[in-house]
């Protein structure tokens, strides 16, 4: 568990603990959500949610030296952030103490950059907080693979998720939305027709063209 000091966030400044999981893989579908408040569902969505509301039982189980909980409110002032974790297995260890271990549903696959990965250690951030243990490990369970991929949380992932935590928060005090960066990843969007990163990058380069030739006019009209 990280040793560095934070000045603690208030209880109204606390941000939903996903928009990590928003800003890592796009900031500007980050401030669509989280500033402007758009949302829209697509395939891909729909199915996660499903995925999700299975785990969103509020139930829990034990498997010999596991016992299983589900929908676990968490929260980090530190951070400032506020959630839900889909499901938190404590496994009992040989002293007879039982250790947090988040798992994660996603609907896809693993993804190219830290995302999930991100989200998962900010669970364990939130749950380290609040129970006072040190968790080093998790599990993100993908719908399309139906495997478990175990996440070290060792310090570069923490300083990562740290540091996406502080971004955010200055994502959303600024309350200005990124420019549209069009990417392969915009495909499975479900922002993708709200956000239009095709249209706003001809609509920037035809300004920028029209700029250019005005200021070529004036400067030849000199």
């Amino acid at each position: 568990m990280t040793n560095k000091t934070y000045r603690p966030y208030s209880e109204d400044d606390l941000v939903p603990l996903s928009a990590l999981q928003h800003f890592v893989y796009c900031p500007r579908q980050c401030a669509l959500i989280h500033i402007e408040q758009l949302w829209t569902e697509n395939l891909f969505t729909a199915e996660g949610r499903i995925m999700h509301d299975k785990a969103d039982s509020n139930k829990s189980e034990s498997r010999g030296n596991v016992r299983i909980e589900y929908s676990i409110p968490m929260r980090s002032l530190r951070l400032g952030l506020i959630g839900k974790a889909d499901v938190v297995e404590f496994h009992r260890m040989d002293d007879g103490s039982w250790v947090p271990f988040p798992v994660e549903y996603k609907r896809g696959k693993p993804k190219m950059d830290d995302c999930d990965k991100v989200q998962l250690c900010a669970q364990a951030i939130c749950l380290e907080e609040m129970l006072n243990v040190d968790i080093k490990k998790g599990a993100l369970f993908y719908g399309r693979t139906r495997r478990r991929e175990e996440v070290v949380f060792d310090e570069e992932l923490r300083s990562e998720t740290e540091d996406a935590a502080r971004k955010v928060h200055e994502l959303i005090e600024a309350g200005v939305t990124p420019k549209a960066e069009y990417s392969k990843k915009c495909k499975k969007c479900s922002l993708l027709d709200l956000c239009m990163p095709k249209v706003n990058r001809k609509a920037g380069n035809y300004l920028m063209k029209a700029i250019e030739k005005e200021l070529d006019s004036a400067s030849s009209a000199e």
